[in-house]
């Protein structure tokens, strides 16, 4: 049986399971399609925030990222893991005791005010548009190698797929949809690694493979990496070429844009009571922990073979009448290319004048299992595994565009008397068009997954954080300060963004270091957004109402359990 037969019977039976399962757990009533009716098992959410959480940039691209930068690459690991530390342990389970699922509503109501909730619904529906944009552009890059077709159709075919159990399902089918999907993709991420670790330094455990020899030498394999990118006119593995500065405001910028995502936030509504909420977040934690740890060895892994298969062991290239099976696959999808600079029919991978190979960094966690001439079993398992991880981020993040502007922008605010159903009915209609825009972002993507999913999390600190921190944790807190720091934010960051990578026109200004103010990338920009958002939400609270009484008595109860502090008597 070829690959692509196989790769449609895996991929197929995987969509049958999830598509399954949403019928069986599709929601009846808007309780149930934004929280799941909130009866999710801590263990259940666990997994379902986990698979919701690890997207097509942590299986696809954070590899590959790693795979091209070394070090500099780390930036996305810290980030993406320390931001789910902050989340869990910092707001998760104070948001759970206010009670409010989402995002707007919650700023809406702390800051006693529809035009905090108003703002908040657009800084929602920003982030999670920029965050959808990646997992549609991944979904279409595994679509148009494994069902040979180009990016655009890939990324139809995916739009469908996420359309039909997103509204069906709805938070409730999503959930269930999730649990199977971590199942899919951490099998799909763990099995070739295994194979590859032990091929390449003959130890089973990806992770104490990383540091080990390759298999009959002395030479260890991080060594052996640092040697071959200094020959080949690349910065050294284990070496970064980054600031420290931009080193730091990348992985702030991911760790407090984690904690300011909606779609992971709605996550803690959908077990029964806090103390779950505090379990999920522990075993979620678990959960990601598997992939997260492996990533940095597949990353080695696969730029060892790489190099190897591209320019040989005597890194003179390889014969283009011979060029491996991988690449001539990969060609087709227009996602590597090679020209013949030379003219000596050799393919030659270098980071200087000599290189003649373009390779898109998204493809190297696909590509690493045929690299490594595994079984064509193990390359469908990947396929199946990339889909599982975009398609879990892409629902809950149409989920919180769906939500955003049916329960917080209608409901709560241009139609208050709207009945139950009328609300479902343009929940769903509100995630319809939201695929069509993720879509078509897809199919015109402003940078690699992994990048463009950075930009959200940017933005998500540069606007959420703040009034989220600031609603939880100081009092005097007003209307007018969360309003003015959301908006500086968010437009200073936007701007930054636009004016470096040209998302919506021809970038203004070089996109190169020198540039940079402070010579923080557009990244990392998202630390700087936050500090300003911090800074005006101070400043205008200082200078305008105080916050009344009864809001600030709220905020004390939910830090403080009731009773907390006072002897009682029995």
């Amino acid at each position: 049986m070829d690959l692509q037969m196989l790769t449609y019977i895996i991929v197929g039976l995987t969509f049958a399971l999830y598509i399954g399962i949403a019928i069986w757990a599709r929601a009846g009533s808007t309780q149930e399609f934004y929280v799941a009716g909130g009866g999710v098992s801590p263990l259940a959410n666990g997994m379902a925030t986990a698979a919701d959480w690890m997207s097509a940039a942590s299986f696809i691209s954070m590899a590959g990222l790693i795979s091209f930068m070394g070090y500099d690459g780390s930036v996305y690991l810290m980030g993406w893991t320390g931001g789910y530390v902050l989340l869990a342990l910092c707001l998760a389970p104070y948001l759970r005791k206010f009670g409010k699922f989402t995002v707007p509503d919650f700023i809406g109501d702390r800051y006693y005010s529809q035009t905090a909730r108003t703002v908040a619904v657009i800084c929602a529906i920003l982030i999670s548009f920029v965050y959808v944009a990646g997992q549609m552009r991944g979904v279409g890059v595994v679509f148009s190698r494994f069902l040979e077709v180009d990016i655009t159709t890939g990324v139809v075919v995916g739009m469908a797929v996420v359309f039909f159990y997103a509204v069906l399902g709805g938070m409730k089918g999503i959930t269930y949809t999730q649990v199977a999907q971590y199942c899919v993709l951490i099998f799909a991420y763990l099995v070739p690694a295994i194979f590859i670790s032990l091929m390449v330094t003959g130890n089973p455990i990806p992770q104490l493979g990383f540091g080990s020899t390759i298999e009959g030498t002395d030479v260890s394999l991080l060594d052996k990496l640092d040697g071959l990118s200094k020959e080949l006119g690349f910065a050294e593995y284990t070496n970064g070429t980054k600031s420290m500065a931009d080193i730091f405001a990348i992985t702030a910028a991911l760790m407090v844009g984690t904690a300011g995502l909606p779609h992971v936030i709605v996550r803690f509504f959908t077990v029964p009571r806090v103390r779950d909420a505090r379990i999920s977040a522990g075993w979620a934690l678990i959960f990601i922990m598997f992939l997260y740890t492996t990533a940095p060895a597949i990353a080695a892994f696969a730029r060892y073979n790489m190099v190897n298969t591209l320019n040989g062991p005597d890194h003179q290239g390889t014969l283009v009448s011979e060029a491996p099976t991988w690449v001539k696959n990969w060609e087709k999808t227009g996602l590597i290319k090679h020209e013949d600079k030379n003219g000596d029919g050799r393919m030659f991978y270098s980071g200087d004048a000599r290189n003649e190979m373009t390779i898109d960094r998204d493809i190297m966690v696909l590509a690493n299992p045929e690299i490594a001439k595994l079984p064509d079993w193990v390359i469908a398992l990947v396929a199946a595994g990339a889909i599982a991880a975009a398609l879990s981020t892409a629902a809950g993040l149409l989920l919180v565009i769906s939500t955003s502007i049916s329960h917080d922008l209608l409901k709560r605010n241009l139609m208050p008397n709207i009945s139950d159903k009328a609300e479902l009915r343009y929940a769903r209609g509100a995630a319809a068009v939201a695929i069509c825009v993720a879509g078509y972002l897809g199919i015109n993507p402003p940078g690699f997954v992994a990048e463009v999913v950075a930009f959200a999390f940017g933005l998500a600190a540069a606007s959420f954080f703040p009034a989220i921190i600031l609603g939880i944790f100081y009092k005097k807190m007003n209307k007018e300060g969360a309003i003015a720091g959301m908006l500086a934010g968010m437009v200073f960051t936007i701007g930054y963004i636009i004016y470096f990578k040209g998302i919506f026109i021809t970038p203004m200004a070089a996109n190169i270091p020198a540039n940079w103010w402070l010579g923080i990338s557009p990244e990392g920009i998202g630390t700087v957004g936050m500090l300003v958002n911090f800074v005006v939400a101070f400043l205008v609270s200082k200078v305008t109402k105080e916050v009344p009484q009864d809001v600030q008595e709220i905020v004390e109860s939910i830090r403080y359990p009731k009773g907390s502090g006072a002897a009682t008597h029995h």
